[in-house]
């Protein structure tokens, strides 16, 4: 190895359980009696140990909202023989429900454009285990990471977007995600509006992040713009993605107070690094089936 040359990290694997001994189960339903000792009562009789539970009754809307993990005692059970044992309790409680095998981690797709803090921050997180994903590809409208893709050992995909092109690309997106069998795809600062016909059709599976600047600093520049009417406050909010621009069930939000001390790039600075922290809490919760999606809004488990 020669002077300052670049040695990979080596890839840490977060805990992944055999197959049929971990699962996650989240529940949606009308609030009424009897819900809990109705799943706890199928969880038992399947040989499941629950090892954390956390539940919310939303009296504003009179839903009630629970996430199980269990584990599995003796031998391992498929998750479709769990679901199945599932079902009449789901039906009796008008039920929406997951049933998620944690051994099958979430598969996410990585776009971005030419800021690369959040792209970074994500790759870190998940070669060392922090984040429980997988990243089978990453694809940018520019050729900017693809060096840092291969320095990761993962396939980088350019797919240039203009105007007259970007039906072209969304049908190499939709490729995409169906060739990587990719469940989740993660808006790392990519700088492209996807069409309300691809949101509508990927719904709860693209989450993005965004400074909170907005409305009120829109286009080039947005914290030279902040510095100049002396803001007070800067942020990032993680969304699921939705027709409405950045105005999608919001999954996470971090904050910082600011003053007249912080340069425009000093700004950036502290704003980039909010929006990494928040998007990776977001995908990780979203990993972890922590988020339940109610329509503008979401539940998340801690």
């Amino acid at each position: 190895m020669t002077r300052g040359e670049q040695v990979p990290l080596a890839p840490v694997a977060a805990t992944r359980p055999e197959p049929g001994r971990e699962f996650v189960l989240t529940v949606s339903c009308p609030d009424r009696r009897g819900i809990v000792h109705a799943v706890s009562g199928v969880l038992l009789d399947e040989g499941l140990t629950i090892t954390d539970s956390q539940q919310f009754a939303d009296a504003s809307a009179g839903e009630f909202h629970l996430r199980v993990h269990v584990a599995r005692e003796g031998d391992p059970v498929g998750a479709e023989e769990l679901r199945r044992a599932f079902e009449p309790v789901a039906d009796e409680f008008a039920m929406a429900w997951a049933l998620h095998d944690l051994a099958e981690r979430n598969r996410v797709l990585v776009m971005v454009s030419r800021q690369g803090h959040c792209l970074n921050d994500l790759l870190f997180r998940t070669q060392t285990g922090q984040l429980p994903v997988d990243v089978p590809a990453i694809v940018s409208n520019h050729e900017d990471f693809r060096a840092l893709a291969q320095w990761h050992g993962i396939p980088f995909h350019h797919v240039p977007v203009t105007a007259g092109t970007k039906p072209q690309a969304e049908v190499e997106l939709r490729r995409l995600v169906e060739h990587y069998a990719v469940d989740t795809v993660v808006l790392a600062r990519y700088m492209q509006v996807l069409s309300a016909e691809l949101c509508a059709d990927f719904p709860g599976r693209v989450i993005n992040i965004h400074h909170s600047l907005l409305p009120s600093f829109k286009g080039a520049r947005p914290y030279t713009q902040a510095h100049d009417r002396g803001v007070k406050v800067i942020g990032a909010t993680a969304h699921y993605v939705t027709a409405d621009l950045d105005e999608g069930p919001i999954i996470e939000q971090d904050f910082r107070r600011v003053d007249h001390r912080l340069s425009p790039a000093e700004l950036a600075t502290a704003g980039q690094e909010l929006e990494a922290m928040a998007l990776a809490r977001a995908v990780r919760w979203h990993a972890e089936h922590r988020v339940v999606l109610r329509g503008r809004r979401t539940i998340v488990f801690d």
